[in-house]
């Protein structure tokens, strides 16, 4: 039993605590769990179903039959005790602190409410890896993000195999996110979850770390260093202690020696465990205060007087599955939007679990992030698909993701904003140290570290300065880098991303090859500077994005507003060609080379090689699609370096010719570009009225949504009410069987009467007294003849009725003597609603 002491200062008991979720169809899977309890599970059953909020629930009464642990339901502040079955009461949520439930009124409307992740993620705080959560019969997805947490602090999952379930909407959500520990169905968890309570309960935390085990945990430790190729030596002791031992109890291994053999045998389990010993747990503006002083301090500052030509870098630090990367790409694109500032962002998020990875790249959630992201967030950086939300393009073309370890891969540098939240707590103190000087070294002077409220920077004063203390947001100062970061950035090559999986190059790598890199930098630089033709790269509408060489025969600046298009800076003769061909290689993506031209330079015309090359794919990058290579030759240079001309002189005449042609298809040209501009802006104003007109059926059908989600809540609730009538209705019909059963089987006649001495029912025996017949129910009873002398009997019935004083005497016939009672009929609720007459024959008695 936990202490009073214990439980002040949050020091969970050593026993686990089970958090079952389950909504239509929950009842009977509750019924069938219970059905075979132990009469000492050292375990502690907190229930969340999907209830009624109008309406008390029979639950508690209804389980009580099925276990014989007390079922009570939950009051606020009871502390949980082992070998007891708590239930959450109607219109109510919960979490667990410190070992207790605490209750509250429900802020979010009906329909959208997730009572069974919010306990299942304050179980997982709570508790940490005495968690276990289990995941029953239901429809939607509540329970899913509520697993992950419990999984991403050791805890245990189950979840009821769906085709056992009357309704497999929740546990097929949690089977398909990858959350379950274990499928079975409802009737066999039990018995899996005892053998982990006792297990639970007989741990030493201090024990465990200092285990006579370490030798095998060692060779646990280089099985997966091989295997995987991750070194977890330097990660707490007792963190991989425990999700070590929990693989083995999964496998029925007790000892650490035999796991290791398993493991070399059986490659595959290494994969496993590798996964399980990531730590996954996150979500969207985890801890809102701090998003909050991110939002509303840190921002503003690290963006004052950014312009359009400045970069804001970023970098999240085992970002998981990139729920804190986009919440800080939304609070930046708000930011911008409200500041009306436009500078390039480069948010760059990385963690050491590819499948994480995989789904933060897809950036699709479960409908559950409504608890975690407010409406008007979701309406305006999320688009609802059938089973979850994703997020939208513009915030996603902000993120790169990719695999990096950080402790060996090297950083991202000149960043403005770094966040590496709850990683380092999984980490010795060493490689704390050796993190937190590489965060030195990332960061920009001024730059801000942002961690968890569980981490700091230690004894790292001279490189940060403290901004926020609660939240854990520190300043870079500039100094000293370590010998291994300088090399780093001499060698300009701290990031080396390859088409396939988007891996970091290690140091060694980089330190190997660096001067075989210098030379080629070199080299390359040294071809573009003398052999490569004046070149410019544009996108796909001709503005400018980098200039190669001396463009000023073939481009200038137009006369009017500033611009950078390609095609308004084309000098005279340049213009119509140039056009022609960049909508060609755009559209069909074949390079156009060696398209002669007259360019009028300094008011004479020289011959020019012009070539339009499309860049996509010549990188191995999605970045190059859309852009295109326009270079320019002039002939005279062709010739100075050998080539043969491609064409002689013109002859003036011809020139002025050519001059005149070019005249008139400019004039052709501009009345074309003016009724395409005109054509435009009607076509734009008919986009703006679909726009608008998408707009609005958008919200008739978020309305429509929401109708639903509420009625499939109300839905559940009356399935699970019926649940509970149906089940109260065997249990009045078993005891009125068994009322029957007793009435018809004792030698005593009795006649109940309501008020107005009207029959209600009366017994076999009752017929020797009165001439009754099943059809005299609903009739008075002096309408009735007695067989026997009963004169003045209902008188006194009246009476009985009028005082509450109880009547007797003997009644005879010729053969047989009774003794008849008048006693008053009482209700549960103590009602006077009648009398009962009651006649035992006494006969042998009085002979």
């Amino acid at each position: 039993m936990p202490t009073k002491e214990k439980m002040t200062k949050g020091k969970s008991a050593h026993f686990p605590i089970v958090g079952i979720g389950a909504s239509a169809g929950g009842l009977e899977a509750f019924e069938q769990f219970f059905k075979q309890t132990p009469t000492n599970s050292s375990m502690a059953f907190v229930l969340v179903p999907h209830l009624d909020p109008s309406h008390g629930s029979l639950l508690v009464e209804i389980l009580q039959r099925s276990t014989s642990m007390p079922v009570l339901e939950a009051l606020d502040q009871v502390a949980v005790q082992p070998n007891c079955v708590y239930i959450i009461p109607p219109n109510r949520d919960m979490d667990i602190f410190h070992g207790k439930l605490h209750l509250s009124i429900p802020s979010a409307p009906r329909g959208q409410r997730m009572p069974i992740d919010a306990f299942f993620r304050s179980l997982a705080e709570d508790q940490k890896e005495n968690a276990i959560g289990i995941v029953l019969s239901g429809t939607g997805t509540d329970g899913t993000l509520g697993l992950r947490a419990i999984i991403g602090v050791g805890g245990i999952t189950l979840v009821q195999e769906p085709t056992t379930a009357k309704y497999d909407g929740m546990p097929s959500s949690a089977i398909k996110a990858g959350y379950a520990t274990h499928i079975l169905p409802a009737d066999k968890m039990l018995e899996k979850l005892v053998g982990f309570g006792h297990f639970v309960a007989h741990i030493d935390p201090i024990a465990t770390q200092v285990s006579t085990k370490e030798n095998g945990i060692t060779q646990i430790l280089i099985l997966l260093r091989n295997i995987v190729g991750h070194d977890f030596s330097l990660y707490k002791k007792s963190t991989i202690v425990r999700r070590i031992e929990r693989r083995m109890l999964r496998h029925s291994i007790e000892d650490t020696s035999v796991y290791a053999s398993y493991i070399k045998d059986n490659p595959g389990e290494a994969r496993i465990l590798f996964k399980e010993l990531l730590i996954n747990l996150t979500c969207f503006f985890r801890d809102t205060q701090a998003f909050t002083v991110l939002e509303k301090e840190i921002l503003p500052q690290l963006c004052q007087g950014k312009t359009d030509n400045d970069v804001f870098r970023v970098w999240i630090a085992g970002c998981a599955t990139g729920e804190e990367a986009y919440s800080i790409a939304i609070l930046l694109r708000e930011f911008m939007t409200e500041t009306r500032q436009s500078f390039n962002v480069q948010l760059y998020s990385t963690d050491l679990d590819d499948d994480a990875v995989a789904v933060a790249r897809a950036g699709f959630y479960p409908p559950n992030i409504v608890q975690d992201v407010s409406s008007e967030r979701l309406h305006r950086f999320f688009t609802k698909e059938e089973s979850g939300y994703r997020i939208s393009k513009d915030i996603r073309e902000m993120v790169v993701f990719a695999v990096q370890n950080i402790i060996k891969d090297p950083p991202f540098t000149r960043l403005d904003l770094l966040s590496c939240r709850n990683v380092m707590i999984y980490l010795t103190q060493e490689l704390q140290n050796r993190l937190i000087t590489m965060f030195n070294y990332a960061l920009k002077p001024n730059g801000v570290l942002f961690l968890s409220p569980s981490e700091s920077i230690g004894n790292h004063s001279d490189k940060f300065t403290i901004i926020n203390r609660k939240w854990k947001f520190y300043r870079a100062l500039s100094g000293a880098t370590t010998k291994t970061f300088s090399l780093m950035n001499n060698s300009l090559l701290s990031w080396s991303m390859t088409p396939d999986n988007h891996k970091i190059r290690s140091e060694g790598e980089i330190v190997k090859n660096l001067n075989d890199i210098n030379i080629a930098e070199l080299t390359r630089r040294v071809l573009v500077q003398f052999f490569a033709p004046a070149s410019v790269v544009t996108d796909s509408r001709g503005d400018i994005l980098y200039v190669h060489g001396e463009t000023g025969k073939y481009l200038r600046p137009p006369p009017g507003q500033a611009t950078l298009n390609i095609i308004d800076m084309a000098r005279e003769g340049l213009e119509l060609e140039l056009r022609a061909m960049m909508n060609s290689v755009v559209r069909d993506g074949i390079p156009i080379l060696n398209r002669e031209l007259q360019v009028k330079t300094n008011g004479s015309f020289s011959t020019v090689s012009l070539s339009v090359r499309s860049l996509a794919g010549t990188l191995g990058s999605d970045s190059t699609q859309n852009k295109l290579l326009v270079s320019f030759v002039d002939i005279l240079t062709a010739n100075k370096m050998g080539r043969k001309p491609m064409s002689k002189p013109l002859e003036l005449g011809r020139i002025d010719e050519l001059e005149r042609d070019i005249a008139y298809l400019k004039e052709s040209y501009q009345i074309t570009i003016e009724e395409l501009q005109a054509a435009n802006e009607e076509l734009k104003s008919t986009n703006e009225e679909m726009q608008s007109t998408n707009e609005e059926l958008q919200s008739t059908n978020e309305e429509l949504e929401t109708s639903k989600e509420e009625l499939q809540s109300v839905n559940e609730e009356i399935i699970t009410v019926n649940s509970e009538l149906q089940a109260k209705i065997e249990q009045l019909a078993d005891i009125q069987n068994d009322m029957k059963n007793l009435l018809d089987n004792i030698n005593i006649g009795i006649i109940f009467l309501d008020q107005n001495l009207i029959i209600r029912r009366f017994t076999r025996e009752a017929v020797r007294i009165y001439r009754l017949v099943a059809s005299d129910v609903g009739r008075e009873l002096i309408d009735i003849k007695s067989i026997v002398d009963c004169d003045g009997l209902l008188i006194y019935a009246q009476t009985v009725l009028d005082t509450l004083i109880p009547y007797e005497r003997e009644i005879c016939s010729d053969s047989e003597t009774w003794l008849a009672r008048i006693q008053p009929y009482r209700t549960l609720d103590n009602m006077i609603d009648g009398v009962v007459l009651t006649f035992t024959n006494i006969t042998s008695r009085v002979r």
